[in-house]
């Protein structure tokens, strides 16, 4: 298979290959989670020939049927010989139910090393760390920073590269579609819609969809502002719309859970004391922002440099 490597990521996970820890990758969809998995799979392969490894992605049509930890199991029954070096890869893993049971026996028979990778952070934190405390350890992926831009779109480093960078943002497909106007613009608003409907309303039995949906336009409208949910919901009641503000933050923080914002608190300079209202959110992917809202460079400039000095510095802390 054919992929731009992003040896930043796999640098960070190669030291844990072998070790008998799971490593869990998590990202918003679409980031490359997958293909990073291949990259380590094809590294695995170039060490060790002769290893034994079971990718599973639960999107799949052939792995469909897998939707318990008791369904994973079965199918794992006959294929992790003891004799062999076993590499188990599971994409998605939040799409089967009680999933962390399966990784804790998994991990308890020591019978092959475990990758996986995940969308919602409520989902992954929490059930792995109530099952398997101290026996895994996460990476973060993100769109891709704008030096993997560069590379995944073969362009120079200039103020127009940049220009589209802060236009389409960092979604690795894109290298596949091109930055033509229209087409990128497509492609993120199917992301976005996936993200949407998949991760945070099904996923976190989202009821007002409209309202999330009104939520997300603010956000693009005002990233780097700072936010309060009180202020939100005394706006919407003087528009005699009653929206609490414990309903925005529980929908901010699904959106958060989908990575597909981040949000910063405010803190003083010392870094003792956080304040209780004044937040600021960012986008993990700039184009999806764009994508929802529209691109200005008038008005906007200023915003989505913000948010990709964000994205600069998560990416190196």
């Amino acid at each position: 298979m054919h992929y731009i490597n992003r040896p930043e990521y796999t640098n960070k996970i190669r030291p844990f290959i072998g070790k008998q820890i799971i490593k869990v990758i998590v990202g918003q969809r679409r980031v490359g989670k997958s293909y990073l998995l291949y990259q380590l799979m094809d590294t695995i392969k170039a060490e060790n020939p002769l290893a034994n490894i079971l990718y599973i992605n639960r999107e799949l049509e052939e792995f469909i049927y897998l939707r318990t930890h008791m369904d994973l199991m079965e199918y794992l029954k006959d294929k992790l010989p003891e004799n062999s070096q076993n590499y188990l890869f599971i994409d998605e893993i939040q799409e089967i139910e009680s999933f962390q049971l399966a990784l804790r026996s998994l991990l308890a028979e020591n019978n092959c090393d475990i990758f996986c990778t995940g969308s919602n952070a409520k989902i992954l934190s929490g059930e792995l760390a109530t099952y398997l405390s101290g026996r895994y350890i996460e990476f973060t992926i993100h769109s891709l920073s704008y030096a993997e831009f560069l590379e995944f779109h073969h362009l120079a480093n200039s103020s127009e590269s940049l220009m589209k960078y802060l236009t389409f943002g960092g979604m690795p497909y894109l290298a596949n579609i091109g930055l033509e106007e229209n087409l990128p613009f497509e492609y993120l608003r199917n992301v976005y819609s996936t993200i949407l409907l998949k991760d945070v309303v099904s996923r976190e039995n989202i009821r007002n969809v409209s309202f999330l949906e009104n939520l997300v336009m603010y956000l693009a409208d005002n990233v780097g502002n700072l936010f309060s949910a009180a202020n939100i919901s005394r706006f919407l009641k003087s528009q005699h719309v009653d929206i609490s503000p414990q309903l925005t933050i529980n929908y901010l923080k699904a959106l958060s859970n989908a990575f597909f914002i981040y949000k910063v608190v405010r803190s003083e300079v010392g870094g003792l004391k956080i304040f209780e209202i004044g937040e600021k959110y960012y986008f993990e992917d700039i184009g999806l922002r764009n994508a929802i809202r529209g691109f200005n460079r008038m008005t906007d400039m200023q915003k989505l440099l913000e948010n990709a000095v964000f994205l600069h510095l998560i990416e190196r802390g």
